[in-house]
């Protein structure tokens, strides 16, 4: 009964020996260099195209439509012709405006010759005062008629003039509401077309008030960029410039408006489409930028586990400087070349054993942007 009892006390100890030599459980994470280089800071804003400019094409005259000069769709420029209105109604008018001043300057010429010759015969006495003032006021009164005929004659010429629509200013043509030999009159409230200028285009985002004395600052020292995604913030459409600040916050949301305008050039900002804004607040040069994924928080405060050379880790504090996406600068605590682990640290403690994911090589360096090059939201550190 000893020896058995001894027997199994020895077993016991061989197999708590065996597990000491095994030593600590070796953890798989996944490890990131710490890189060098320059980190942009971006605030980002949900915002909406607007057209530069935006005429509703309607008449000012009443009248048929003779001929449409456009097709739908048609990038036509400034004083273009759009549509004609039948012109000879007005130029009828024209000519009767014309006729008419023609009698009356023939009768104003017969008063102020009338006039003179009165006027000779008041030394002699031979004609009364009363009789010249009443010429004389004959001749102001013709004299008014014939002002008012070529302003009639002035606005019978507009009114061919208005005959002829024209584009005011270089744009897209919608799609058209008329077709030759329709009516139209000045009174209709729809348009005959829509003309929106996209070469620029502009873009009007929000951010929230907290932000604008920032932006606001850096305005003054250069032109901020700002670049438009689309709706799912995965493809870049276009790169433009912010132009101003709106002039208040909206009280019920806590934002302001803000307004880019983009060259479009390849047309790919549309009107009303929908957009994320991305603001290029600043450029940090020389930056020690790691994923983001590597940061943890605790009681601390924020620390990474930093892989030491004998593949063990140690949990070393950081100081934030900028968080952007997926990357965050690192103002102290970290060096260029350092190595991090970004995930598997649940599982970690400061001395623990690891070994790489998939490799000693692989995930060793930091991406300098996500594959689709869109950025995150910059969050400067407190």
């Amino acid at each position: 009964m000893i020896c058995v009892f001894l027997s199994g006390c020895s077993g016991g100890d061989s197999k708590q020996q065996k597990a000491q030599a095994a030593g600590p459980r070796v953890v798989t994470v996944a490890v990131a260099k710490v890189q060098q280089q320059d980190m942009p800071v971006y605030l980002v804003g949900l915002g909406s195209v607007t057209a530069f400019y935006t005429a509703n094409i309607k008449s000012r005259v009443d009248g048929q439509i003779m001929r449409v000069n456009f097709q739908e769709g048609q990038t036509v420029k400034e004083g273009d012709l759009l549509i004609l209105i039948d012109p000879r109604p007005y130029q009828v008018q024209l000519e009767q405006m014309q006729a008419q001043i023609f009698k009356d300057q023939a009768t104003l010429r017969d008063a102020r010759l009338n006039l003179e010759r009165y006027t000779t015969l008041i030394p002699s006495g031979s004609i009364a005062q009363q009789q010249v003032d009443t010429q004389k006021s004959l001749v102001d009164q013709l004299d008014g008629q014939v002002r008012t005929d070529q302003a009639q004659i002035n606005n019978a010429k507009l009114q061919l003039v208005y005959c002829n629509i024209t584009a005011p200013f270089t744009g897209r043509v919608g799609l058209r509401q008329v077709d030759p030999g329709n009516i139209v009159h000045a009174a209709d409230t729809n348009p005959m077309l829509i003309l929106t200028q996209l070469q620029p285009i502009a873009v009007i985002f929000t951010l929230p008030e907290d932000q604008l004395p920032t932006v606001s600052q850096h305005m003054k020292n250069a032109t901020l960029l700002v670049e438009a995604y689309s709706r799912d913030n995965q493809t870049k459409l276009a790169t433009g410039k912010l132009q101003t600040i709106d002039n208040q916050i909206d009280l019920t949301t806590g934002t302001a408006k803000l307004k880019a305008v983009f060259d479009n050039k390849d047309n790919q900002l549309w009107p009303n489409q929908f957009v994320n804004a991305n603001l290029l607040l600043e450029t940090r040069k020389n930056s020690t930028v790691l994923p983001t994924a590597a940061l943890l928080r605790g009681p601390q405060g924020t620390f990474v586990y930093l892989v030491k050379a004998d593949k063990t880790v140690e949990a070393r504090s950081v100081t934030v400087s900028v968080a952007q996406g997926n990357n965050t600068a690192i103002a102290s605590g970290l060096n260029p070349g350092d190595t991090v682990v970004t995930d598997g640290q649940d599982k970690l403690q400061t001395g623990s054993k690891i070994e790489f994911r998939g490799g000693p090589t692989q995930g060793a360096s930091v991406p300098g942007a996500p594959e689709s090059g869109k950025p995150g939201t910059g969050i400067p550190a407190s």
